[in-house]
């Protein structure tokens, strides 16, 4: 199935001739979920993203299917259990994409530590019994401080206790968007990025049948017609629920930003994803990851009032970063000049009631931070260069504050909210990754019975437990013997184990199709055949429109291949110019475009103010 830039523009022309049931608006994670579960159950299903698919926020996690063993701490075990029972889920609908690496958790004897040897057991004992893992090689154990150390021997010693080790799962974040994605294409689905929601259409009585669009490529814009629209867009939630003029917005969502730093493994060696408090008593903890010869770390965790499309990292996240990781592992000796690679992303929390002093309880006064947030924004407006709709958003976070108490961002609920407004618009927002398909399958219930009592629609729901992503036609029990043994015929072709291997772990089941290429397929100049391969398959079935597409979100060369992507970049930017026609000027704007954002991941600027 072709799912490419050809594609794109037939999916336009149907979206502009016929009423959909349901127009899906954002392209990230939740949105792919519905438009997976919606096209499957045969309903005529559109989607459009402004920006790429996964760009604006399900690229940019800690790329972990975190199982949240922190919410034990306080017996929450319900948290605990839902988000277990769902992770092997996702594992088993889309099994070459989370996969199995057991987390370090080292213990230290220090104020206000999550756990200590005793309370980390207990835990992860209830844990692996939620999770179902009793008995398999993933049961939880622990370490003596000796043992620790000796895994991995730059962590600091002083404080050390032991350490306990349980089942985690890495995750490829934009692959499992993009996957979701091909599949609802696969079914049916009309998908486009670099479309963009403009405006609403509405009927007499103030009912939205629709949405103004723009193509982001060309500049035209056109209607959508749709019995349903359900507004999937992440932080921009409120931003998508304020085109409706007439309607009165309350701003639900508090994003926060996370920001993480790529160095080379060399630098920092952990054999295994790790997990620890930060160490400044702030409520947060920071990971610690092995990922293709790289070591990265994060996340911060700060309320986040700036630009939405373009979050960016700054020198106060980098020596926040620094000081936890150089604290805990002190024979590292990190410095802002051994990052290789970085990324920030905002988290599509929403603003919960909270009984904690997030902003020093409810004592009448402000802090100093929101006190400059608020004259910062309006010397935006008055300078043009924030909307009304930003200094709304900003005053209403703060007379929440005042009004009643809020939480730490990062003790905030990651709850979703489903809810429809007065002009008929749904809303799916909040959650995280791990919940996707459940957020969904919620939605998809009640968009299934809105288009049964409005419009007289009757669809039949799929299983999407058992309903598998593209890709994803594998047995999950015996993921890796499968994917080796898809690698094997890659090989038996003529490429590398490596190259076999990681392309069948990037594409699951549809590896064959790039197999069945490469006795036909002449390299491009400057890439290799296992690249090339890549690149091709990635044009004609993931509708790649840009070189960022492709080299941050189809494939991670940005932050963990950042050795090679200065000779890569050259390649794909020829072949991708020769694939879609470009003109001199297009490709050089595309390769500015590119070059701008290796140089903010690179940190260049942060760099040469250090200098």
């Amino acid at each position: 199935m072709s799912f490419s830039s050809k594609t794109r523009q037939v999916s336009i022309e149907q979206m502009k001739s016929e009423e959909l049931d349901l127009l899906i608006i954002g392209g990230g994670i939740t949105g792919a979920g519905v438009a997976l579960q919606a096209s499957a159950a045969g309903m005529k299903t559109g989607l459009i993203e402004m920006q790429d698919f996964a760009e604006g926020t399900s690229s940019r996690s800690t790329k972990l299917v975190h199982g949240g063993i922190r919410y034990l701490k306080n017996f929450d075990v319900e948290v605990v259990a839902d988000t277990v029972q769902e992770r092997s889920v996702v594992q088993a609908i889309a099994p070459h994409i989370p996969k199995p690496d057991p987390m370090l958790l080292p213990i230290y004897d220090e104020p206000k530590a999550t756990f200590n040897m005793f309370s980390v057991k207990v835990a992860m004992d209830l844990y692996d019994r939620l999770a179902n893992v009793i008995g398999t090689k993933y049961e939880n154990y622990t370490l003596t401080k000796e043992e620790v150390l000796e895994r991995e021997p730059q962590l600091k010693s002083e404080g050390l206790q032991g350490g306990g080790v349980y089942l985690d799962f890495r995750n490829n974040d934009a692959r499992l968007v993009i996957e979701n994605i091909k599949r609802a294409a696969s079914d049916g689905g009309l998908l486009v990025s670099k479309v963009k929601a403009v405006g609403f259409i509405q009927n007499d009585q103030g009912k939205i049948i629709g949405v103004k669009a723009e193509d982001l490529l060309t500049g035209e814009q056109f209607d959508i017609k749709a019995k349903v629209v359900i507004n999937t867009t992440g932080p921009w939630s409120d931003m998508v629920r304020g085109l409706d003029m007439k309607e009165k917005l309350v701003p639900q969502m508090r994003p926060t930003k996370g920001v993480h730093l790529v160095v080379d493994s060399s630098k920092l060696h952990v054999p295994q994803p790790t997990y620890f408090d930060t160490g400044k008593h702030d409520g947060r903890m920071v990971f610690v990851v092995p990922r293709e010869k790289k070591t990265y770390f994060g996340t911060t965790d700060t309320d986040y009032t700036g630009d939405y499309e373009h979050p960016t990292v700054t020198q106060e996240d980098v020596d926040y970063l620094l000081e936890i990781v150089n604290s805990h592992y002190p024979k590292a000796h990190v410095t802002i000049d051994d990052i290789e690679a970085s990324w920030a992303g905002l988290r599509p929390l929403i603003s919960e009631n909270g009984g904690s002093d997030y902003n020093g309880g409810n004592n009448g006064k402000i802090s100093d931070e929101s006190f400059d947030q608020v004259i910062d924004i309006i010397a935006k407006y008055k300078n043009q260069q924030a909307s009304r709709f930003d200094v709304e958003n900003v005053l209403n976070h703060l007379e929440d504050s005042l009004a009643e108490s809020k939480e730490n961002p990062s003790a905030v609920s990651r709850g979703s909210l489903l809810e429809r407004s007065d002009d008929g618009l749904l809303t799916l927002s909040g959650g995280k990754i791990t919940d996707y398909r459940k957020m969904a399958e919620g939605a998809l219930k009640e968009i299934q019975r809105i288009l049964k009592a409005e419009f007289s629609s009757e669809f039949q729901l799929i299983d999407s437990k058992t309903y598998p992503v593209s890709g994803g036609n594998l047995d999950a029990a015996n993921v890796e013997t499968e994917l080796i043994a898809l690698a094997k015929i890659g090989m038996e072709q003529g490429l590398s184990q490596e190259e076999a291997e990681y392309l069948a772990h990037l594409y699951g089941s549809n590896v064959t199709e790039l197999f069945e290429k490469i006795t036909t397929t002449e390299p491009v100049t400057g890439l290799s055949l296992a690249e090339t391969l890549a690149l091709h398959y990635a044009l004609e079935n993931e509708m790649v429109l840009t070189p960022a597409d492709y080299l941050v979100r189809r494939t991670n060369h940005l932050l963990f291949m950042r050795d090679t992507l200065d000779e890569v970049k050259q390649g794909v930017i020829s072949e991708m110019s020769h694939y879609h026609h470009w003109s001199e000027e297009q490709k050089e704007y595309y390769t500015t475009e590119l070059n701008q954002l290796i140089a903010e991941s690179d940190l260049s600027t942060l760099k040469e103010g250090t200098k």
